[in-house]
């Protein structure tokens, strides 16, 4: 079975007309191997090539794994595949020509008049799936950001010729060129969405502090794209996010709360999933949005556990957590889809990783043994103290209820005897009381 089929579900793919939709392009793509030690991780990220161009709107119809010692500067792949290649497309008659290496600006030039179609690479694939599913404001806003600095060094222009500028005194002579014109335009427009993305970070900051000022845990969910996270949100939350089985379906984070089987509460927040080469400009357009990433007090790293490359989408989730400053957050890894899992494979990842759970969010299987563990790591963070509150300080012994576990009471005389379990960040807090 080809990487193709595999991504298609099984399904042989044809580059005949009648199997395709008459309104969807007919892709091509074409991956790079710089020798056998790379050959699978290349057939891994083609096949995942395959799932991006079809979220795209695409139909990946054909493939081809090039095998090369070193990169063509200007074609990447030589000019003798490149005439291979261009044949077999025109055979086809294929719209658009995808690339899973990204393409500096003058290869793609290059390869655009060769191959006598679209060119493009993984990079503008992944940018074209999130400029189709942003939904809110800021996030048609992170996306039109990243498109633009993506699209800064590609520009060209048709023509050498200068624009004239108006006659009169003070407009005669050369102006600029079209691609200086672009250009400039381009940049104003970043500018402006930067500055609109930055009053956004600070209505987001603000929310972020009343957030604080509740006092209550926040756990975020991570994970790679299409592993079950919005499907996890809404059974922990009950709530409603949208779900599909689509690369990239979430990118708005969300957030609600959640009620641990103690009766705490606590923030779960949902986020934009993750990929391999997840492009940098879209890390930096959405680094405002992972802000909350870096400040959440526990991230559940969701694994598709019926994914046949497990460990490699872990690889890439932590790789971005740590491009982000938020390694170093305290994790609780969440094996996903145990219900079409295969069990052995389940059960490996469980003793690799310990502390793991394995769930399923659509049965509701591991619910309640992930609730336990995301009670125990969040008690991780804590720590038991003893108080002794006066009788006229009902206000503290409030706060010890509503910031951690109160384990013990022992009313005196002249006031109350608290054990309890109190974040660690909070103990400065309360050490005048502490005996």
């Amino acid at each position: 079975m080809t990487n193709l089929e595999r991504a298609r579900g099984g399904k042989r793919l044809t580059a005949t007309v009648t199997d395709l939709e008459v309104d969807r392009q007919k892709a091509f793509l074409v991956g790079v191997s710089m020798g056998k030690d790379e050959d699978q991780e290349a057939e891994i990220s083609l096949e995942e090539l395959a799932r991006l161009v079809d979220t795209a709107g695409s139909d990946p119809v054909d493939e081809e794994l090039v095998r090369r010692k070193a990169l063509d500067p200007a074609t990447l792949i030589g000019s003798g595949k490149v005439a291979e290649l261009v044949s077999l497309t025109k055979a086809n008659d294929i719209d658009v020509v995808v690339f899973d290496h990204e393409l500096t600006p003058a290869q793609q030039r290059n390869l655009h008049k060769l191959f006598s179609c679209d060119v493009v690479d993984r990079i503008a694939v992944i940018l074209d799936i999130f400029a189709q599913h942003a939904t809110s404001r800021e996030g048609m806003i992170q996306v039109e950001l990243a498109q633009l600095r993506y699209r800064l060094p590609r520009l060209r222009t048709s023509s050498t010729e200068l624009s004239r500028l108006g006659g009169g005194i003070g407009t005669r002579g050369p102006g600029e060129t079209q691609l200086e014109t672009d250009r400039r335009k381009i940049l104003s427009r970043i500018s402006k969405l930067e500055r609109a993305l930055k009053e956004r970070g600070a209505s987001r900051d603000t929310r972020r502090k009343a957030r604080k000022r509740s006092q209550l845990p926040l756990v975020t969910l991570v994970g790679y794209t299409n592993a079950g996270k919005s499907t996890l949100f809404n059974r922990l939350t009950d709530s409603e996010v949208l779900v599909q089985d689509q690369l990239f379906a979430t990118l708005d984070s969300t957030i609600r709360k959640m009620e641990l089987p103690s009766g705490h509460e606590l923030l779960m927040s949902d986020t934009v999933g993750f990929v391999r080469r997840l492009p940098h400009m879209l890390v930096e357009a959405f680094r405002s949005t992972l802000i909350e990433v870096q400040e959440a007090d526990l991230l559940l790293h969701v694994v598709d556990g019926s994914d046949p490359e497990p460990d490699r989408q872990i690889a890439a989730v932590r790789s971005v957590l740590t491009e982000i400053d938020a390694g170093d957050v305290p994790e609780l890894m969440v094996i996903n889809k145990s219900d079409t899992a295969d069990p052995v494979a389940v059960a490996r990842l469980l003793r690799v990783f310990a502390g793991s759970v394995a769930v399923s969010a659509a049965t509701g299987n591991g619910m309640d043994s992930l609730a336990e563990a995301i009670a125990g790591m969040l008690n991780m963070t804590m720590t038991e103290v003893d108080l002794f509150l006066p009788y006229d300080k009902g206000d503290v012994v409030a706060a010890v209820h509503e910031l951690g576990e109160v384990l013990k009471l022992d009313h005196q005389d002249s006031g109350t005897r608290i054990h309890a379990r109190l974040p660690k960040t909070e103990l400065a807090r309360f050490a005048p009381f502490s005996v």
